[in-house]
């Protein structure tokens, strides 16, 4: 079939420049090509439609009639987006949206960086059922050096030490909140976000704005019975 050409009024959609130069000199399948064009477009969408809404969920993928026909089964369109996540073309987590569990993409520009880290993963049960199932589990699992290097910079031996003592001090909600509150407010270093960390945990934590002298104790109680189950405080 030869295409006749876009009509007078196509509508155009944004994409990465790299997209069309080192991406585009690199990726060598087809299908990853077909799924990478399909779920930016996909995203652009939801991002208009879904009230910025910035990813694309892997069940909207699969049953997207246009990688269907143009890549094939869903397995197949699932190994694409599998290959472009690995490239670091997309960010993927196992994320509950309002239909339920559901992996999700979103493009690993600056913006789906902030969006991917204010979504509420999957429990450590959910994750490591998905690791059995042998389902990418390092691209959708919380890692506290991969939000680092994706909101603050580079990695040095000294940062790392202090982000998996942090990992296993504080709960991952209160982590990701505290890395989100750092790039909202143009604050990005770890002596900020350790900071906010540690005044949560000494004087309590309200909708994520640490107070002072509050007269609610329930989030520090949790907070020190979090460190009694995981042994870094003694049992009552």
């Amino acid at each position: 079939m030869n295409f006749s050409g876009f009509p007078k009024g196509t509508q155009y959609t944004q994409a990465p420049s790299p997209l069309f130069g080192p991406l585009l000199e690199e990726i060598e399948d087809l299908a990853e090509l077909k799924c990478t064009l399909r779920a930016i477009w996909r995203i652009r969408d939801n991002i208009r439609v879904h009230k910025g809404r910035r990813y694309v969920s892997e069940d909207e993928l699969t049953t997207d009639m246009v990688l269907v026909k143009g890549v094939g089964a869903p397995a197949g369109i699932r190994a694409a987006m599998g290959h472009a996540t690995q490239r670091g073309t997309f960010i993927a987590r196992a994320v509950d949206t309002d239909e339920g569990e559901r992996k999700v993409y979103f493009l690993n520009d600056e913006a789906g960086r902030k969006a991917s880290i204010l979504l509420e993963p999957v429990s450590d049960q959910d994750e490591s059922a998905a690791a059995d199932e042998g389902d990418e589990t390092q691209a959708i699992s919380p890692n506290i050096f991969k939000l680092y290097e994706e909101n603050v910079g580079l990695l040095t031996p000294l940062i790392a030490d202090q982000l998996k003592d942090a990992e296993e001090t504080y709960p991952w909600p209160w982590i990701r909140q505290a890395f989100t509150i750092a790039v909202n407010g143009n604050k990005r270093n770890w002596r900020y976000i350790e900071a906010t960390l540690r005044r949560w945990a000494s004087e309590g934590k309200d909708d994520g704005k640490p107070g002072r002298h509050t007269e609610e104790t329930s989030d520090k109680d949790e907070f020190l019975e979090y460190l009694r189950k995981r042994g870094r405080l003694p049992s009552r």
